[in-house]
């Protein structure tokens, strides 16, 4: 029997939705929302990784379709660590139980570790957390086989994505929503472009108003049809409305009235207008630096101008 459809055969079933499930008091759990799920660099972070992993392990005529479900028994993990790390490790090749698959992953992710020599790496994988096909523990652990093994592997930078952890408690479920981490950001482009307003702010003062003044131009251009004009960049972005229709614009989003306040009356409505802006560009991966929605609102003109840049570099 070939190794495919062998490998196929022995799948588990796919668990029930874990928003469902019931959590005993003190547990936690992290999901990921499907919002994060369709972020485009998680997805383009796990094509990469997909292809490279499919590549090492093309002569073993092993094909992977989904990091998500293909990855839990320790199969696919055993050939592929073999053949990075060229070791040899002594577990038994098919595994046909829940117990010795469980087992099996076990000693490969104890090798692994090894190898990574990474002690803080059980914080962000575990054998739990792989075996029941946990995306993101699965992904922190390819990133790093990747990163030790294939350091030149074009992952996309700085990949971060919103989860929601659960607890439960004597009063109930409690949530709360962060933002992980999957890759660094890189020492390229998205470094040089942070380091750039640092830099133009510290040691070239007096050249900010010629680049501001470039951006109100091109956000002018932009936006006149519409009947609006900038003439402040300053304090004009701060409550996000016109933030958010430039983003429609250049982007070819339709935002429904009933998503921002056209016309904030609050500091909390002018945050929820912005905070939505950043979003939007954070999903079409032109925000790779981190921008605080609050700066915005705040009128801080350094955080103002980066992400109107943001939009500048891309349609100007």
């Amino acid at each position: 029997m070939e190794a495919e459809p062998l490998y196929n055969l022995l799948q588990l079933p796919k668990p029930a939705d874990p928003l469902v499930e019931e959590l005993t008091q003190g547990e936690k759990k992290k999901f990921l929302p499907p919002t994060s799920r369709k972020d485009p660099k998680f997805e383009a972070l796990q094509r990469v990784l997909l292809e490279w992993i499919n590549t090492e392990l093309l002569p073993e005529h092993i094909v992977v379709r989904s990091l998500e479900e293909d990855m839990f028994d320790g199969l696919v993990l055993h050939h592929l660590f073999q053949k990075l790390a060229g070791v040899k490790l002594h577990v038994e090749e098919i595994a046909l139980t829940a117990t010795s698959q469980r087992r099996k992953l076990e000693v490969i992710l104890e090798a692994i570790s090894r190898t990574l020599q990474a002690e803080e790496q059980p914080a962000t994988w575990s054998v739990d957390a792989i075996f029941n096909k946990d995306l993101l523990a699965t992904l922190h652990l390819l990133v790093a086989l990747a990163k030790r093994f294939q350091p030149n592997l074009p992952l996309p930078p700085n990949v971060q994505v919103e989860v929601i952890t659960m607890e439960s408690t004597k009063s109930g479920l409690k949530s709360e929503k962060l933002m992980e981490q999957l890759t660094e950001c890189s020492t390229g482009q998205d470094k040089a472009a942070k380091d750039v307003f640092d830099e133009l702010f510290k040691l070239a003062p007096g050249k900010v108003d010629a680049v501001k003044e470039a951006v109100v131009s091109f956000v002018n251009q932009k936006v006149e049809r519409l009947g609006l004009s900038v003439q402040n960049l300053d304090t004009q972005f701060a409550d996000g409305v016109i933030l958010l229709l430039l983003i429609g614009q250049l982007e070819g989003f339709f935002l429904h009235l009933k998503e921002f306040y056209l016309t904030p009356n609050s500091p909390a409505e002018m945050l929820h207008n912005v905070t939505l802006a950043l979003e939007l560009l954070r999903d079409e991966g032109l925000l790779s630096y981190p921008v605080s929605p609050e700066d915005i609102v705040n009128k801080d003109s350094k955080s103002t101008l980066r992400v109107l840049y943001s939009l500048f570099r891309k349609h100007s």
